[in-house]
């Protein structure tokens, strides 16, 4: 049986519900307006991201091009530099091919953006050799051969690893006679090791049995590769070639910084330091995230 109510009592739950509706509304309208900011704070950071990235690629594609432009218009002169010249045009020239490929996963564009980077770095190495002009070095000069973006790349992998790098780092001094010796020795050290921690001989034999091997039958460099981008789920044949390609002209290029029996760091002028020194060093950084 229904309750009997005052005209007061109705009046006063008539308030009641209108005071609880707009309750209601203002909290829907609090969370509507709560997600809107969400939503556009989420769209600005990401139309950031986007410019940054664009900015970045377009930095790095004038930087390519004005460094092939660089390139092509020197012969090849100099006898030492013949054979890391066509690692360079290797190089690039699967940068090209894996520009192309468009079957390439959202997470690949971190990986895409460091292969450029890794292109433009190498074809700058060639023609800071290529430009030696012999600059004297100054005190903030040196500082900035010691500087490093590597910070916790290594140390993952071990601690041996990072404190090898700084060693090369710490050799790479004009005025050391050994210098080129030491930094060709430890670097070619760490790029082993990234590549036998993360693809050990077991764990690519098992994936990979019929891969391809070295004499003593442990996976190849290449092997290696290929299965940590399977792992990944990224494993495809430009890539696998670009990163290839890659280490192998970072290893031609400890070939021609170590060419003399010591001290050849000492006839390279600073730029083509600093060159080397960035080449190697993005180098790590590149190979440690493809086997992240």
């Amino acid at each position: 049986m229904a309750r009997r109510m005052t005209l007061a009592q109705f009046k006063s739950h008539l308030q009641q519900q209108g005071n609880q509706r707009r309750q209601a509304i203002n909290r829907y309208n609090q969370v509507v307006q709560s997600h809107n900011r969400k939503v556009k704070t989420a769209i600005d950071s990401y139309n950031r991201e986007v410019r940054a990235y664009n900015q970045r690629l377009r930095a790095n594609q004038q930087r390519v091009q004005q460094a092939i432009r660089q390139l092509q218009s020197r012969p090849v002169v100099v006898t030492r530099y013949v054979t890391f010249r066509t690692s360079v045009e290797t190089l690039h020239r699967s940068y090209v091919a894996l520009d192309r490929d468009q079957g390439y996963a959202a997470e690949m564009g971190e990986l895409l953006d460091l292969s450029e980077r890794e292109n433009a770095n190498s074809l700058d190495v060639m023609n800071a050799l290529l430009n030696e002009q012999g600059a004297q070095l100054a005190g903030d000069d040196l500082a900035r051969l010691k500087d490093t973006r590597i910070t916790g790349e290594l140390v993952t992998l071990s601690p041996d690893l990072d404190s090898r790098w700084r060693g090369a780092l710490f050799a790479l001094d004009p005025r050391n006679p050994d210098a080129s010796r030491h930094f060709c020795t430890s670097s070619r050290e760490i790029f082993t090791e990234i590549l036998e921690k993360r693809a050990p001989d077991d764990a690519v034999l098992q994936t990979f049995p019929d891969c391809a091997k070295t004499k003593d039958g442990r996976p190849t460099r290449r092997a290696r590769i290929q299965f940590a981008l399977h792992e990944r789920g990224l494993l495809t044949a430009p890539l696998e070639q670009f990163i290839d390609d890659d280490v192998e002209n970072i290893i031609e290029l400890f070939k021609v910084f170590n060419s003399g029996t010591h001290g050849e760091a000492a006839s390279i002028s600073f730029p083509s330091l600093v060159a080397v020194k960035t080449r190697v060093e993005d180098g790590i950084v590149y190979l440690s995230r493809v086997f992240a």
